[in-house]
């Protein structure tokens, strides 16, 4: 016999024993010891009792619970078992009358008795556990104080509870809630509001913070945090609201805070029916597949079923990366892979015509600022040129929703890129005049993601690494940021709007300076700005400005019934635009830069390029 089978016939023997003891002790609270006259009926209900209670165990498999870890489901299950024995035991006890001539609260006493000795024996024994589990941790406990008593702040003591090998030992919460003061939460008391941080700690012996608020706005992680420092105690936190998608929180999910944290923002919520309605069961082609926002926007699209998932880019490495990850994380979802660049118009034609998605969102682009100065011939032709050739070809085979990501660059461009962005703007709103009834051609204008490949954190954090020192271009210079999961979201919920030709704009929050993120990072890293590692300002780079606008000047917004996502008042198409963009394609495919620059001011008069 198997060590397991062998703890499960132990388990089940223990079982016995108590509805054995419970069915006696039942009689003896409700009569009184000596039996007398009961003794012989109590023999033969115990009998009777214990055979329903094995019946029982074995439908709702309570042999089967791991005593080591027993939590408030398993007591529910618990529960439910014992109330199905009063019934069936009651009902017997009924029926049988005079048979055997018992009172009729036996059988609930019984049942309330059996509840507390399976209970009881459980709870010992997952505390024994703990307890000696404890004893092997040692001197490793660090005592623990948690922010934020709500659902994830006591999920995460818990867990600390249920496994003390983490070395974690709750002591108490802090909430900022006024109702949630002077209470206590598994039997741990709310010491305070945030503020009373330093005190607690000091007066508590804390070691060790654990964030818990997954929902919690950036300037109050960084509040906290400053607090810690004071006391200088280390802090932990639970990721944000994007990342605990489940509603699972694990000691295992605890990590350090990032810089993600400190820019954290009121979460997102999505209209899942309004998505679904044009996700689920359809096919579904996304470009740039392997990028930062591409890739998220194909885990976002797992969770709304399509019907098939077109993984389409040109780099094999970052598609082979993504191709791995959804056939691992999404199993059910049926996908393809294809290579191909969207500047061959025959190709994406072919691959339009054989598989006729009904939904595209179109991530591909050139988008590092400065690289595109220099190759302003490649902007032309991948930002506007795959574009163009992606619309005509949605239009053709008549796709519903094509969603084209644009950015804060297009807004009064000072570069080849953000010009080349605003002009493929134009040509899925000149799409959206060509399109038939239930087609809807949008794009989606944002600033800069977090962990994207081009952004300055990845540069930042390894110029750190190397000792310094950090680089900035400018201490003006500010920037709109989001997290890239946040984003692709919103760009989900733009996209099922039902509008044609919209520019929609999403709210990216208060603007950061770069200088500010840069020494975030730095302080993070256990470092202290300008003494520790030291900031370098480098001066402003081609095509760069201080400040990225979301709208221009003449655009203005109006409230779309989502309250992140804005709808950017367009200006009519410029005349001719067709013609006009072919120009442009001669122009770049002659790779003469000052003459892109001209062709691009005379489609967008707004552009600001420098010398």
């Amino acid at each position: 016999m198997s060590k397991s089978k062998r703890m499960l016939l132990i388990k089940l023997c223990i079982d016995i024993i108590l509805g054995a003891l419970a069915a006696y002790s039942a009689f003896a609270l409700r009569i009184g010891l000596p039996l007398g006259k009961y003794a012989p009926r109590a023999f033969t209900y115990t009998y009777l009792s214990v055979f329903i209670k094995i019946a029982i165990n074995f439908y709702f498999k309570l042999h089967r619970q791991s005593w080591r870890t027993v939590g408030t489901r398993d007591a529910m299950v618990l529960i439910k078992a014992t109330i199905t024995f009063a019934l069936v035991a009651s009902s017997i006890s009924f029926l049988v009358g005079g048979a055997y001539n018992i009172p009729r609260s036996i059988p609930l006493i019984d049942a309330l008795a059996y509840a507390v000795f399976m209970g009881a024996s459980r709870f010992a024994c997952r505390t024994m556990f703990e307890r000696a589990v404890g004893k092997k941790v040692g001197v490793n406990k660090r005592r623990t104080l948690v922010i934020g008593a709500g659902e994830a702040g006591t999920m995460i003591v818990r867990e600390m509870f249920r496994h003390p090998e983490s070395g974690l030992v709750p002591v108490g919460f802090l909430d900022d809630d006024p109702m949630k003061r002077d209470t206590r939460f598994l039997g741990l008391d709310v010491f305070g509001a945030i503020k009373d941080l330093p005190h607690v700690v000091r007066h508590h012996g804390i070691e060790e913070l654990v964030i818990a608020i997954p929902s919690a706005e950036g300037a109050t992680v960084r509040r906290i945090i400053e607090l810690a420092k004071k006391v200088n105690v280390q802090y932990r936190i639970i990721p944000g609201i994007y990342e605990v998608l489940s509603g699972k929180v694990s000691i295992s999910l605890l990590r350090p805070v990032e810089v993600e944290d400190l820019l954290r923002r009121e979460p997102v919520k999505l209209d899942i029916d309004s998505i679904a309605g044009y996700l689920t069961g359809k096919v579904v082609l996304i470009t740039g597949a392997g990028g930062s926002i591409g890739s998220e926007i194909c885990r976002q699209v797992c969770h709304f079923s399509p019907k098939l998932l077109i993984l389409l880019g040109r780099g094999e490495n970052s598609l082979f990366h993504i191709e791995q990850e959804i056939q691992e994380q999404y199993p059910d979802i049926s996908s393809i892979t294809i290579v191909a660049d969207v500047r061959n118009k025959s190709k994406i034609e072919h691959i339009f015509e054989q598989y006729r998605p009904n939904v595209v969102f179109h991530a591909a682009a050139h988008k590092h600022v400065p690289m595109m100065e220099t190759n302003p011939d490649e902007a032309i032709l991948n930002n506007v040129g795959g574009t163009q050739n992606l619309v005509k070809s949605a239009l053709c085979v008549n796709t519903r929703y094509f969603v084209n990501i644009s950015t804060d660059k297009a807004v009064n461009p000072t570069s080849i890129m953000g010009a080349s962005k605003r002009v493929a703007e134009m040509v899925v709103r000149k799409a959206a005049q060509e399109a038939k009834e239930g087609q809807h051609f949008i794009s989606v204008r944002f600033g800069n993601v977090l962990g994207s490949r081009g952004s300055v954190v990845p540069t930042f954090r390894e110029q750190i690494r190397r000792g310094g020192p950090v680089t900035v271009t400018h201490p003006d210079m500010t920037r709109y940021f989001m997290t890239i999961p946040e984003a692709a979201q919103l760009v989900l919920q733009a996209g099922g709007m039902d509008k044609n030709g919209q520019v929609f704009v999403l709210d990216m929050g208060e603007p950061v300076k770069i200088v500010d993120l840069a020494k975030d990072l730095i302080r993070l890293s256990g470092f202290e700005p300008d003494e520790d590692i030291e900031i370098v300002y480098t001066g402003i780079r081609p095509g760069e400005k201080l400040y990225e606008e979301l709208l221009t000047a003449e655009e203005g917004t109006t409230a779309t019934h989502h309250k992140k996502i804005f709808e950017a008042k367009s200006n009519d198409l410029p005349k001719d635009l067709e013609n006009t963009i072919n120009f442009l394609f001669e122009i770049a495919n002659k790779g003469n830069g000052k003459e892109i620059k001209a062709a691009l001011q005379e489609i967008v008069p707004r552009c600001k390029f420098g010398k």
